[in-house]
């Protein structure tokens, strides 16, 4: 058999004539004795399901965790600073009888600049095109005026709507039947489910209830593939994590990270490189550290990770610039990734 693939063209004998008038019959021939692409579906069982799942609600509810929880694996980075998510993430769940791509939206909130209103853009551009929408509120968290307005966005979205109550090992069960009454308010539920994401509690049943609401469809992603981000992504996600984690008040929200250098010169060996950026010098010397103490810090913690993920050894070099304003800049924006319009 020839390895080249040529492009299949079941119409390339018929003359335009000849294709009018099929047009105009609604009439189509039977190809399916015809060599060519097979259909996304061919692999799956009768009555698969697969389909879209947006996790949307505000800062620090818990929908990355959720999502790391549901793939099995971490690939979403968590802290408890707000917005720690600044890219929609898309993360695959396959089983027997269903595929579910969940999709990690920026927490939806009030914007105090340019970054924070492409965050939201991003993520209200997800209600629109998912299967079905989780939206996600924290049980330890009395519900609020935030949550009130996301829950206006959701509330008017056509796809169906699951209340996911997230760290019920946070909450009293007095705490989560007041938030189930409160959330039950601001939106017209399809179901609602409590889990706990760390403690790995109800994690299972959320696929099992999201996927009843999945349309019948294919596998929209081979099973091998967890994640549609780019390696390079990922890199400057785990760093930028750890610098969530290890620095406090107004660095973390002024930090970008992205991957300048992405090698693999052995088979077992990742060379990588990332560089940090913050907005004023004074942020640097935080960063940087006594002696370059908080920059190593960072690197070796990351490090870890990536070699988890990626099952080899690691080398990652790390530098920190300033980049006055960033934040404020549509460029660099779309230069980091975090723009709405390039997702």
């Amino acid at each position: 058999m020839s390895d080249v693939m040529t492009d299949f063209d079941p119409f390339a004998d018929l003359s335009d004539d000849e294709l009018d008038a099929m047009l105009e019959s609604g009439e189509m021939p039977d190809f399916s004795g015809t060599a060519g692409p097979a259909p996304l579906c061919a692999d799956v069982p009768e009555g698969f399901r697969s389909g879209f799942v947006a996790l949307v609600g505000r800062p620090n509810a818990g929908k990355s965790t959720l999502l790391n929880a549901c793939y099995g694996e971490k690939v979403a980075i968590t802290s408890p600073v707000a917005q720690t998510t600044r890219r929609r993430l898309r993360a695959v769940v396959n089983r027997e009888d269903c595929q579910l791509v969940i999709v990690d939206t920026p927490g939806i909130h009030k914007p105090k600049d340019g970054l924070g209103s492409e965050l939201n853009k991003s993520a209200l551009g997800e209600l629109a095109d998912v299967d079905v929408i989780a939206f996600v509120i924290d049980a330890s968290a009395p519900i609020g005026r935030g949550d009130a307005w996301v829950a206006e966005r959701v509330a008017v979205a056509k796809a169906p709507k699951v209340l996911v109550l997230t760290k019920a090992d946070l909450a009293s069960p007095e705490q989560m039947l007041k938030q189930i009454e409160a959330a039950r308010e601001l939106v017209n539920f399809d179901d609602e489910i409590v889990v706990s994401s760390t403690e790995g509690f109800n994690v299972e049943a959320f696929v099992d209830v999201v996927a009843r609401f999945l349309p019948q469809g294919p596998r929209w992603f081979p099973e091998g593939m967890g994640t549609d981000e780019a390696d390079e992504v990922l890199v400057a996600e785990f760093v930028r994590e750890k610098v969530l984690l290890r620095t406090r008040e107004e660095i973390p929200h002024a930090v970008g990270v992205i991957c300048d250098e992405f090698e693999r010169p052995k088979r077992d060996l990742l060379r990588l490189h990332a560089t940090v950026y913050v907005e004023r010098e004074g942020q640097k010397g935080i960063l940087v550290g006594k002696g370059g103490e908080m920059i190593k810090r960072i690197g070796i913690e990351a490090r870890r990770d990536l070699e988890r993920m990626f099952g080899c050894r690691v080398y990652l070099g790390l530098d920190v610039k300033v980049k006055p304003h960033w934040r404020e800049d549509a460029r660099e924006i779309r230069r980091f990734g975090y723009a709405a319009d390039d997702e």
